[in-house]
């Protein structure tokens, strides 16, 4: 499911261009657009922007999206080739990250909805590693970079190709505070879409994170993709 046809694009995306007669305007798009790594360019729109969206799907295809947010530069170039962005103890699901160790390919991307009205897609290979392991090889890596926040697991992407999504449809936000009072009735998160689970019966044992200190788990892929040190 993850051959692709060699230079950019896929099987599918030359099929219907072929249909629909759009082969030369896609080529010219390919020529000057889809760069093999970040042009400076790109690396300066990374370090500024807030959120990002995420694209991954387990080794059957199956799909799944994602949105991270944080500080200006949260997703941290460390070169070129390479991207990385801290991942925080949430519902325990780990839905993406999961996908990730079945099938790598990882799709981000990047919209300024505030100032240029632009967006970056970014696709290349990721893996999923400890913060512990990701500081060894990387040690200037921020120590709290949300909301005094410690990264449990890091998300590591090698890219493989980068380019522009077009400012046509993006709308214009302002960016604001959240409005105080707004939500006080609102429910909770883990209820908002579903029935208030019940209350749980009292556990005074101390709860125990699996897991913890253990090395990350490693599908087949993984034991042929590169260590951090050599990508």
């Amino acid at each position: 499911m993850n051959n692709r046809p060699a230079g950019p694009g896929s099987a599918g995306e030359r099929l219907l261009q072929s249909h629909l007669g759009t082969t030369d305007r896609a080529a010219v798009f390919y020529d000057r657009q889809v760069q093999p790594q970040l042009t400076p360019m790109m690396r300066e729109f990374v370090r500024q922007q807030t959120m990002v969206f995420l694209s991954t799907a387990d080794a059957a295809g199956n799909c799944d999206t994602g949105f991270r947010a944080g500080p200006p530069g949260f997703v941290i170039d460390l070169d070129a080739d390479t991207l990385t962005y801290p991942e925080y103890r949430g519902n325990g699901v780990h839905a993406g990250n999961g996908n990730i160790l079945e099938n790598p390919h990882l799709g981000l991307l990047f919209i300024d909805f505030t100032h240029h009205h632009i967006g970056l897609h970014v696709n290349g290979r990721a893996k999923v590693v400890s913060d512990a392991e990701q500081r060894s090889v990387y040690p200037h890596l921020p120590v709290d970079t949300a909301q005094s926040r410690k990264p449990a697991l890091w998300v590591h992407l090698t890219v493989d190709e980068a380019y522009v999504q077009c400012s046509k449809y993006i709308p214009h936000l302002e960016p604001a505070p959240r409005p105080r009072g707004a939500t006080a009735n609102r429910p909770k998160d883990s209820d908002y879409f579903v029935a208030p689970a019940p209350a749980p019966a009292p556990d005074h044992r101390r709860p125990v994170e699996h897991g913890a200190g253990h090395p990350l788990p490693v599908m087949e892929h993984e034991r042929l993709r590169l260590t951090p040190d050599q990508a």
